[in-house]
């Protein structure tokens, strides 16, 4: 019991000693830009499908479901507002960082393990590479930049699908009402939730992915041992985060 307690005390502070030496990395030269926007591409660009379709249908369910609940108390009006507060606060934020972090996280530590059990790590230091700066901080700028991004798409796409479910299909609601209603609920408290959450979930992704990336041994085997403990960390975190965000700003 006292070698686990040990064991996982040295791993967390490993990670605290990676996140620090990453984020000061982002001052110092030499800074690898094609890198960073090499990993925007990746991790913003090629989620962009997977979001896209979360996004709508994750609304179409909400709307569906709240849709018959409002009617029976003759509160139909209320579905925009509903379906606004639940994505922008919570549901946005959260399926966005999830389908992330199962997409890249996963895939950064492959890759990283990939490199670290083939001594490629080993040769960059060799020839004068942190690989911490190489490889860790273009990935930690590049997720704490694109999950914002991302999660305003799904959260727009949600609306939309809220509003395909609500006005053409059941007609509960006339058009004005519904985004009038959506935009209205909306104050700067929701806004802020909804955007400092991704930006933490992309640099805990990021973070994550990497730690156990570089953490990799044991050939191929280890690989994917590190490839599922990042995505069940990260998306262990991304729930951790969420709840002490909230907490912070029921508070507020």
């Amino acid at each position: 019991m006292l070698a686990f307690i040990v064991t996982r005390v040295e791993a967390f502070q490993d990670f605290l000693l990676l996140a620090g030496r990453a984020f000061s990395n982002i001052v110092r030269r030499p800074h690898y830009s094609d890198d960073v926007y090499f990993q925007m591409d990746i991790i913003g660009i090629g989620s962009l499908p997977i979001v896209i379709l979360t996004g709508l249908f994750s609304g179409a369910i909400i709307a569906l479901q709240m849709a018959r609940a409002l009617n029976t108390y003759g509160a139909s009006s209320q579905v925009g507002s509903i379906v606004s507060l639940t994505l922008v606060r919570e549901l946005g934020p959260v399926l966005t960082a999830l389908l992330v972090a199962g997409r890249n996280a996963s895939g950064i530590a492959s890759e990283l393990g990939s490199m670290k059990v083939t001594e490629q790590i080993d040769a960059m230091r060799a020839l004068g590479t942190d690989p911490v700066q190489k490889l860790v901080t273009p990935r930690l700028i590049a997720a704490g930049l694109m999950l914002p991004c991302l999660t305003v798409v799904a959260d727009a796409l949600g609306l939309f699908g809220a509003y395909l479910v609500s006005v053409p299909l059941l007609q509960i609601i006339t058009s004005s009402e519904y985004w009038s209603s959506s935009w209205r609920t909306l104050v700067l408290n929701d806004l802020a939730q909804g955007l400092i959450k991704p930006l933490i979930f992309g640099i805990i992704i990021a973070l994550v992915g990497c730690f156990y990336g570089l953490r990799t041994s044991g050939g191929t085997q280890g690989v994917g041992k590190a490839t599922t403990q990042a995505v069940v960390s990260a998306s262990v975190w991304i729930f951790v985060v969420t709840f002490l965000i909230d907490k912070i700003f029921v508070n507020l």
